[in-house]
């Protein structure tokens, strides 16, 4: 799987010749941001997982700097932030919000009465602007519960990534030896 993956990945000279890369080229170019191993992947899952619930179309830059702020792989952190998309951002900020509401009442915080959860009306002849501006009236409405989940629910869902990725290495690993062992005692038979 390493060397599929390894195929895809493009080098620190690809990097350093693209005009839009090119002054990044030095950050981007740190070797640990295209390394495969089990606490690069484990913290590109979790960026990715943070950085997929930052609103609006800044996830793939949120992504970006962090794994370079972190040091973590690059590429599995943006491909990671795909998991929030239009069918599946209505139901996250659900949850979301259902959690801040859970966490104001211990943050000493109350609700405002008759708060609730109700997904964005959009009308179907929306052009773009519209579209746009429904999103952020629907957003602001939602108020502090979504606030204080949002970033609650993002770094759970990095946390679970991370110790998940771990887990399944750990697995993967242990399975390895597992047959090697085997296959040593079936050899030597």
């Amino acid at each position: 799987m390493k060397k599929l993956i390894r195929n895809y990945l493009p080098d620190s000279d690809s990097l350093r010749r693209n005009r839009w890369l090119a002054p990044f080229a030095d950050s981007l170019g740190h070797p640990r941001l295209w390394r495969l191993n089990r606490h690069s992947c484990a913290g590109g899952v979790a960026v990715g997982l943070f950085s997929g619930l930052i609103p609006g179309p800044l996830q793939m830059l949120g992504a970006a700097l962090l794994s370079v702020l972190l040091r973590v792989n690059l590429p599995l952190a943006m491909l990671v932030t795909f998991y929030t998309n239009p069918l599946t951002i209505v139901p996250l900020y659900a949850v979301a919000w259902a959690y801040g509401r859970a966490v104001m009442p211990l943050l000493g915080m109350t609700l405002p009465a008759g708060a609730r959860f109700s997904a964005p009306h959009i009308p179907d002849d929306a052009g773009f602007a519209d579209w746009m501006d429904a999103l952020v009236t629907w957003f602001m409405a939602l108020g502090e519960p979504l606030l204080i989940g949002l970033p609650l629910l993002a770094l759970t869902l990095a946390a679970l990534g991370y110790v998940a990725v771990l887990g399944l290495w750990r697995w993967h690993l242990v399975r390895a030896w597992q047959r090697r062992a085997e296959s040593r005692k079936a050899r030597s038979c």
